[in-house]
């Protein structure tokens, strides 16, 4: 499986990068790191995130939850599509 990531996730993780880098600037790498690892493993197992009870096909489209953090993703044939990466306190935002 390749995993690709969708503009608006790229700008997701900039996003949070930035935040968190203006109040602890260590920390910015070590957590867009674990959540770029935590991604990774949807190669080997791309069900491994909960499903979208709320999606048009729950099946397809899952949230990887990567300890603060969440990764909602789209499983298609070849590809995991990384359609957005938010903090869960940002959760209302992003809900179907």
């Amino acid at each position: 499986m390749k995993i690709v990531y969708t503009p608006e996730a790229i700008e997701d993780l900039a996003r949070l990068r930035e935040f968190i880098e203006s109040n602890n600037p260590e920390a910015a790498g070590r957590i867009a790191n674990s959540l770029l690892d935590g991604v990774k493993k949807l190669k080997r197992f791309p069900h491994l995130g909960m499903q979208v009870s709320k999606a048009p096909n729950p099946e397809l489209m899952r949230d990887l939850v990567l300890g603060n953090y969440v990764a909602r993703y789209l499983v298609l044939d070849k590809t995991i599509n990384i359609l957005r990466i938010w903090h869960q306190r940002e959760e209302e935002r992003y809900r179907l």
